[in-house]
Order: C-alpha cells, then structure tokens, then sequence
C-alpha cells in the first residue's frame, strides 16, 4: 500500500518529525474548548446555512419553484462559500501563530503531488464503485434516492462547464483544505488524528444523504480515503486533485451515459 500511495522512502522525503508536527505539550481544557469551537465554525453549517438566506433574501435562491437547483446560483454559493470558508481557515491559522503553508501544503514538491492526485483517481473510483456495489448485493434498500439532485445542474453543456467548476473549487479545493484544517485541529488538541479521520469521514458521508444513504456511506470511505492521504503526505494537493478528477469522471460519465 505505501508504494501505491507513492510513499516508497527516498532520500527526498522529509523527516518524519516535520511530516508529523505534534504538539509540545498537552492540550489544556481551554485549548481543547476553543479548537472545538474551531471545529463547529469551520463546518458547513457555519458558513453554508447564513449564505443560503442570504442568496435567499437577494432574490437569488439555489432552486427554483420546482425544487430544482439553478446552476448559475449554485456556482455562484459554491465560489463564495469557498472563499468564506479558506478565508476563515487562513485567520484562524494566523491566529495561532500557524502558518497556513505548513499545514496545508507541507514540504513536498506540488509537482510530484500532483501527479500522486491524478494516479489516486482511479483508487478513488474503486472505492466509490466497489462500496455501492457492495450495497447493491447487500442492502439494495440503502439506494433511497432513485435519481441524484444534482442531475438539475446538468441540462446542458453549458451547465455541465459550470458544474465542473462548481466540484473543482467546492468540491476539490474547499473540502479538502477544509478537511486538512479540521483532522489539524484534532491532531493537535481533540484526541488525535485517527479521531479526526472518524469523524471528519461520517460528518462528509452525512452531509450527501440528500444523494441517498448509499452515496452517503460511499462518500464517507471516500472522505476517509483522502484523510488518511492528507494525514501520510502532509499536504492537500494529491487527495485535492484526486477529488477534483473523481468528481470531473462523475461529470464525464453522466454526459455520456446519462445517469
């Protein structure tokens, strides 16, 4: 699996103590408390729930009278929560006296990471595909979602370029940044980053139940796939373009096969 991930020891790689910072000490109760509510700020629900009132309240809604989402104001939320939501991240960091770099993009070359993203697209795939097939043979009843809302974003082409650019920036480079901020937080004082991976991949999972319970449970070993990237290479770049690429080929294939 370590020459999978393209993890086979080189005399490039970094120590292990600067790939891994951990902290000097014990985390205190008021340390514990104020990373908490790091966390619970820097989920969707701080950022996504007052943004969608807002598009709302302007006239610009994300669906129309029919319940379907209107791709140009989805772009538009998707752009503006990302910014929102880096920018939160980015101060946040600062704050502590962190630097955004070290945590984020780590000390690896971004041309080799790239590179590791694009051939992590296609274990993204299996997994994905394998856990769906394996609740369609085990409990078909988890599909409970005949047809994907996110369809509506894709009635024609020029939809499809915008949603394109909707799971490259929302999907890609907010999850993910936000993913590495959020397993950092529990790296350094809310019990470690295994607990991190947990919770961050059920939370990520429950957050596309509107797609059905089993993209849910798919999307959550997905989450936990690129979490456990984040956590080995330090940095966001491969499992950003492995999730930039997976969600491009979702594109791709509906387009071609129309479901």
């Amino acid at each position: 699996m370590r020459y999978a991930l393209g993890v086979c020891p080189d005399s490039t790689e970094p120590p292990a103590a600067s790939r891994e910072p951990l902290p000097a000490e014990r985390p205190t109760l008021v340390q514990r408390v104020v990373a908490l509510l790091e966390v619970l700020i820097c989920s969707d629900y701080a950022t996504q729930l007052p943004l969608a009132a807002t598009f709302a309240a302007f006239g610009y809604p994300l669906s129309d009278a029919h319940q379907k989402l209107r791709p140009v104001a989805v772009f538009a939320f998707s752009v503006t929560d990302t910014v929102l939501l880096i920018g939160l991240i980015l101060v946040i960091l600062v704050s502590h006296g962190e630097r955004p770099r070290d945590v984020l993009l780590g000390r690896r070359p971004a041309v080799r990471e790239t590179r590791l993203g694009v051939l992590l697209v296609p274990a993204a795939l299996a997994i994905a595909f394998g856990v769906l097939l394996a609740i369609q043979l085990v409990s078909p009843r988890l599909h409970t979602v005949p047809i994907n809302p996110f369809q509506d974003l894709l009635r024609t082409h020029r939809d499809a370029l915008l949603f394109a650019g909707v799971v490259i920036v929302a999907g890609g480079l907010r999850e993910e940044i936000q993913r590495a901020f959020l397993i950092h937080r529990f790296e350094t004082s809310l019990g470690g980053g295994i607990v991190g991976v947990v919770v961050t991949s059920v939370a990520f999972g429950l957050g596309h139940l509107p797609q059905g319970a089993d993209a849910a449970i798919a999307t959550g070993t997905l989450g936990a796939f690129w979490a456990l990237v984040y956590i080995r290479r330090r940095s966001v770049i491969a499992p950003l373009v492995s999730h930039s690429g997976f969600d491009l080929l979702q594109i791709v294939q509906f387009l071609i096969v129309g479901h």
